[in-house]
C-alpha cells in the first residue's frame, strides 16, 4: 500500500508541476520587472502584460545570439513577456529608439513598419530600452498573445526599482539611434 501511495503522490506532483508551468512564466530579464507571472483568461488590452512565442527568422536570431533560452515554445525557446503598446488602428510611434547594434556590437534588424497597426496585430514593447521587442521583430498577431499578471516580483531598492533592473538612458548609449520618421 505504501508503494502505491508513494507512486500516486509522485505522479500527482509531476502533473501539478506540469500544469503549473503551463500557466506560469518566470521573468529573469530586465525587460519587465523580474519575478513570477501567471497566465490569465481574457482578451488582452492596451497596457496589459502578455506572453507569446517568437517564431520564424526572429526566433532563429534570438536562438543564435542567445537572447532567449530553451523553453516550451514550438521554436524550442522560452516564451517572451512584453507590454501591449499598440492595437489595431493605433499609430506606430515614430519616435521609438531602435538600437543599431546589440550589447555585443552585432547589427540589430528592425521589422517594425511605419503607419497604423493593421487588424489582428499588436505592438509589443518592454519597459527596458534594451529589450528585444517589436522594435526589432515587428508586430505580433493578437491571437498569439496570452494576458499575464505578476504573482510575485523581486524586491525593490531604495529608488523604487526592482533590484535586478539596470535601466540605461537610450540617448546616452552609443548603439542607440532615434527611430523618428520624416
Amino acid at each position: 500500500m505504501n508503494a502505491i501511495l508513494r507512486n500516486s503522490l509522485f505522479v500527482l506532483s509531476w502533473v501539478a508541476l506540469v500544469l503549473l508551468l503551463c500557466w506560469m512564466r518566470v521573468n529573469l530579464t530586465p525587460s519587465l520587472p523580474q519575478g513570477v507571472y501567471i497566465v490569465r483568461p481574457g482578451t488582452p488590452g492596451k497596457g496589459d502584460l502578455v506572453t507569446f512565442c517568437l517564431e520564424g527568422e526572429f526566433a532563429d536570431l534570438a536562438r543564435e545570439r542567445g537572447y532567449l533560452v530553451a523553453g516550451s515554445c514550438p521554436s524550442g525557446l522560452r516564451p517572451l513577456l512584453k507590454r501591449i503598446a499598440g492595437l489595431p488602428g493605433d499609430a506606430i510611434p515614430g519616435d521609438l529608439f531602435i538600437r543599431s547594434a546589440d550589447s555585443r556590437g552585432r547589427p540589430m534588424p528592425s521589422a517594425l513598419p511605419e503607419g497604423v497597426i493593421p487588424s489582428g496585430m499588436a505592438l509589443l514593447l518592454a519597459d527596458h530600452p534594451g529589450s528585444f521587442d517589436s522594435r526589432y521583430f515587428g508586430l505580433v498577431p493578437l491571437d498569439a498573445l496570452q494576458r499575464v499578471e505578476p504573482v510575485w516580483l523581486w524586491p525593490k531598492n531604495k529608488k523604487g526599482q526592482h533590484v535586478h533592473l539596470k535601466h540605461t538612458d537610450p540617448e546616452s548609449t552609443s548603439n542607440a539611434r532615434s527611430f523618428k520618421r520624416p
